[in-house]
């Protein structure tokens, strides 16, 4: 089987090679077609119309989650654009790999966080920093938004007690106390029991490409010997 980063740029290539193959197909069919008459004065943009500005992301996401008539157009606009993330992340977030995360019912500005962190090269994937290079402000925020609202699912089934008892130790106080996340804090309820287990073996031993001092202390607590035991705990949340 080809490793993950081989799978993805695999799968990634399809939906491009399509759209290359559509484009050259209606060359054509354009040249042959008369020419337009001309246009209609433009209407009055309606209130939930993309708004032509250079309005930055985070402005962009704030001002829908005011208005759930722009909030529908905008998460609309980010299943669009985020064909290319369905390779690996699914259709709706639910992740196709174990070792790739769910981005389902994820908080927006956590999301909207994390592209601006590849960007900044404060997480370190080349291959996921070439791709949030292509994205515009509002691209940005449509996709934070549609993966916000998409929703979630368990990974697997209800975990133990045990695990409950060390969530609510250990985690609950940045990620909420049902594990949904916060701005700052990732969702992890539902969350891929593979993907959990790598990150927090990563953050212990600080050898993954996020290095965060708060984690590696929560994860030394709770010991390598635990980590299954969480993993499975939150893959079985709702």
């Amino acid at each position: 089987m080809l490793p993950i980063a081989a799978r993805i740029r695999a799968a990634a290539a399809l939906p491009l090679a399509a759209a290359f193959l559509l484009a050259a197909l209606a060359v054509p069919a354009q040249a042959a077609a008369p020419a337009p008459a001309a246009a209609p004065a433009p209407a009055a943009a309606s209130p939930s119309a993309p708004p032509a500005s250079s309005d930055k992301a985070s402005t962009i996401l704030a001002r829908a989650a005011g208005d759930p008539a722009q909030a529908r157009v905008l998460a609309e606009e980010g299943g669009k654009a985020a064909f290319f993330c369905a390779n690996c992340h699914g259709d709706g977030g639910i992740s196709r790999y174990p070792e790739v995360p769910n981005l389902a019912a994820q908080n927006p500005a956590y999301l909207l966080g994390q592209i601006e962190a590849f960007l900044s090269g404060r997480r370190k994937d080349e291959f996921m920093q070439g791709l949030m290079k292509v994205l515009s402000e509002r691209d940005k925020a449509a996709i934070a938004s549609y993966y916000a609202a998409a929703r979630p699912l368990p990974s697997g089934p209800p975990g133990t007690a045990r695990g409950a008892e060390l969530f609510a130790q250990l985690c609950a106080t940045c990620h909420q106390p049902d594990a949904r996340g916060a701005e700052t804090f990732p969702r992890l309820a539902g969350q891929q029991p593979e993907y959990i287990r790598r990150s927090l073996r990563r953050y212990l031993t600080q050898s993954g490409e996020r290095i965060y001092a708060p984690m590696t202390a929560a994860v030394t607590r709770l010991g390598a010997q635990n980590i299954d035991t969480m993993a499975d705990y939150l893959a079985g949340l709702k």
